[in-house]
């Protein structure tokens, strides 16, 4: 994709617009995060997005199509907004990759606590609707996971919760999946969980 679309608009336009995507994306969050009884996370979440390394690139590399942070790093070969963003908010899996001893593996995916797991899904469904506007799928969560998947590090208790609660999404709809979140972290009630505690195993879902 074109990396310079950003600057056949102004300053203002890409400030408003910008900000505009920030708050839809924090309000749709905020309304999944509430339906499972996440409130606090609900508020709080991606808070980071406001600070002037993270703000300003947005503002910067705006283009109404794709994330700020995507250009810059098509352009520079990494994003430092990125890097700040993930480094400080526990619902992107990228927070809980890992080194080990293990040569053959030498970074691994930790088991996300399955508060921010759901917060995770709420991310994704959010982050399509601020994008995809009137034209949004429940379907989309799954579909921009299924293009990424292969290249994604992460635990296999996580990827289980996850791959259900967006299967689920695409095909019963977002009532199904986050009342399925909200009856899973009822059971566990903050404690560490496995995939097999939900009746889930580890094979990658369709």
């Amino acid at each position: 994709m074109e990396p310079y679309a950003y600057k056949t608009k102004t300053l203002f336009q890409r400030f408003t617009g910008h900000l505009k995507t920030v708050l839809i994306h924090k309000k749709y969050v905020s309304q999944g995060c509430f339906r499972i009884g996440l409130y606090y996370q609900g508020i709080v979440h991606d808070l980071s997005k406001f600070t002037p390394v993270e703000f300003m690139t947005g503002v910067r590399y705006y283009d109404g199509h794709r994330s700020p942070n995507a250009v810059e790093r098509q352009l520079f070969g990494a994003s430092e907004a990125w890097l700040h963003h993930k480094g400080r908010n526990r619902h992107h899996f990228e927070y809980w990759v890992d080194f080990t001893a293990d040569p053959v593996t030498p970074i691994r995916g930790c088991r996300m606590p399955l508060k921010y797991v759901a917060e995770m899904v709420c991310d994704r469904r959010a982050a399509c609707i601020a994008y995809h506007g009137a034209d949004y799928a429940q379907g989309d969560a799954w579909a921009y996971y299924v293009s990424h998947r292969d290249k994604i590090v992460m635990h296999p208790d996580t990827r289980a919760v996850l791959e259900k609660a967006l299967v689920l999404m695409r095909d019963e709809g977002e009532d199904a999946a986050f009342r399925w979140l909200k009856d899973i972290l009822s059971v566990t009630k903050g404690r560490d969980y496995t995939a097999a505690l939900f009746g889930l195993d580890y094979q990658l879902l369709d």
